[in-house]
């Protein structure tokens, strides 16, 4: 299957999606905020630049759109052109996640991942209920890895 817009086209439009600041990760951090939390975003000193980063609960959240990281979910379908590159790129994706989440571990921080399908789609849960699962997560005692 061919792309029906021209390479240059595709490439601006591509380049146009954000990395941060998306509707799913505004969505959370409103609603984290108006609980009463407060937090730095993006934290260029940490792996992986968290989104948003919780010093206080030495604990931070990602919130993952589930294309781009690769999600087994409803929102998730493999392009149909450039196949090969797609899979290559979002398994890189995938192993770098799990390398930044390593290495916070390692680090002492806590990390938590919010899937862009628990906010929206088909059998989404909702922001409240996420809100009150990541709070139960921030307030619940830290566990020891292995």
């Amino acid at each position: 299957m061919t792309d029906i817009v021209p390479p240059a086209v595709r490439s601006r439009m591509m380049a146009g999606i954000r990395g941060s600041h998306t509707r799913p990760e505004l969505a959370v951090r409103h609603e984290l905020h108006r609980r009463g939390y407060r937090y730095r975003l993006h934290g260029r000193d940490l792996p992986g630049r968290p989104d948003i980063v919780l010093p206080r609960w030495q604990a931070v959240i990602f919130v993952h759109g589930c294309f781009w990281h690769g999600h087994d979910c409803a929102l998730f379908r493999l392009p149909g052109t450039r196949t090969g590159f797609w899979q290559d790129k979002i398994a890189r994706n995938r192993e770098r996640d799990a390398d930044h989440l390593a290495a916070l571990t390692a680090l002492g921080w806590r990390t938590a991942v919010v899937w862009e399908c628990a906010l929206r789609g088909r059998g989404a849960l909702g922001l409240t209920p996420v809100a009150d699962a990541l709070e139960a997560w921030l307030h619940a005692p830290p566990t020891m890895p292995g």
